[in-house]
C-alpha cells in the first residue's frame, strides 16, 4: 500500500506537472517513489493518452514559461532563414509561437486539442483563424498545406500507435521538413510508459528512430538543451 506522503504527490502533482515541464518537482517524487517501487512502467503498450491534463488552468500557466533557456532557443535556431507556412503541432498557449513571429518570411499556424489552451492562445494575440483544436492524428489541413511543421515536449505523450498516426499526419500536411523535439532515456535503455505526473514514452534514441524512419526516409539527431534527471532532449530533424 502507498504511503500517505506518496499518494498526496501522486494526487496533487500529477494533473498539474508533466515530467518534462518540471523537472525540480519531478525529482522530489522520484525520490519518494524509489523508496516505495511506485515509480515504474505501468505498461509498454498504453492504450489510451492522458488528456485532462490539458484542461487544468494550471497546465496553461506552466507551459507559458517551461521552455525558457532551451528549446525555445532551438526551434528559433532551427527555423531561422526558413520561409513559408510553419505549423505547431500541439501548440499549447502559444508562447512558442510568440518567439517565432519576428522571422517575417514565415507565416505561423496552430493546433491543440484543448480548446481551453487555444483560448489562452487567442488572448495572447494570436490570429484565431491562425489556429485549430483538432487531434493531432487527424488534422484538418489539406495535403503539404505547410513548407514546415514542429512540435516540443509532445509526441512522447502519445500511444505508440499515436505516434505512428502523428507523424504520418505531420508528413502528410508538411512540404519540406519538420522539427520534433523530445526526451529519450538518460541511461540509453528503454523504459516504456511511465506513469508519473502525466504518461510519457521514457525509452532510447534507437526507440525513437525506429518510429520516426517508419515514416520519415531522412532523420538527424540533434542534441537539446533540455534535460531532468531521467532524460535528456533530442531533436528529430525529419525530410521526405
Amino acid at each position: 500500500m502507498e504511503n500517505a506522503m506518496l499518494r498526496k504527490l501522486k494526487t496533487g502533482f500529477r494533473q498539474v506537472c508533466p515530467p518534462i515541464l518540471l523537472p525540480v518537482v519531478s525529482r522530489a517524487y522520484r525520490g519518494v517513489a524509489n523508496n516505495t517501487g511506485a515509480a515504474k512502467a505501468a505498461m509498454h503498450h498504453p492504450s489510451e493518452q492522458d488528456l485532462d491534463i490539458y484542461w487544468d488552468p494550471e497546465m496553461a500557466r506552466i507551459l507559458d514559461t517551461w521552455g525558457e533557456g532551451n528549446v525555445w532557443t532551438e526551434i528559433q535556431l532551427l527555423l531561422t532563414c526558413r520561409s513559408g507556412k510553419v505549423l505547431d503541432i500541439a501548440c499549447g498557449t502559444g508562447k512558442t509561437m510568440t518567439f517565432l513571429e519576428r522571422f517575417k518570411e514565415i507565416e505561423l499556424y496552430g493546433c491543440d486539442i484543448s480548446d481551453r489552451l487555444i483560448d489562452r492562445a487567442v488572448e495572447r494575440g494570436i490570429a484565431r483563424d491562425h489556429l485549430e483544436v483538432c487531434d493531432a492524428t487527424r488534422m484538418p489541413y489539406g495535403d503539404k498545406a505547410f513548407e514546415y511543421a514542429y512540435s516540443i515536449g509532445s509526441i512522447e505523450h502519445f500511444t505508440e500507435d499515436g505516434i505512428r498516426k502523428f507523424l504520418a499526419e505531420c508528413r502528410r500536411v508538411t512540404g519540406q521538413a519538420s522539427f520534433h523535439q523530445n526526451p529519450v532515456s538518460r541511461d540509453g535503455t528503454n523504459h516504456g510508459w511511465i506513469k508519473t505526473f502525466q504518461s510519457y514514452f521514457n525509452n532510447s534514441v534507437d526507440w525513437w528512430l525506429e518510429h520516426y524512419k517508419s515514416v520519415y526516409p531522412h532523420v538527424e539527431v540533434i542534441d537539446s538543451r533540455w534535460e531532468d534527471d531521467r532524460s535528456v532532449g533530442k531533436w528529430f530533424v525529419c525530410r521526405s
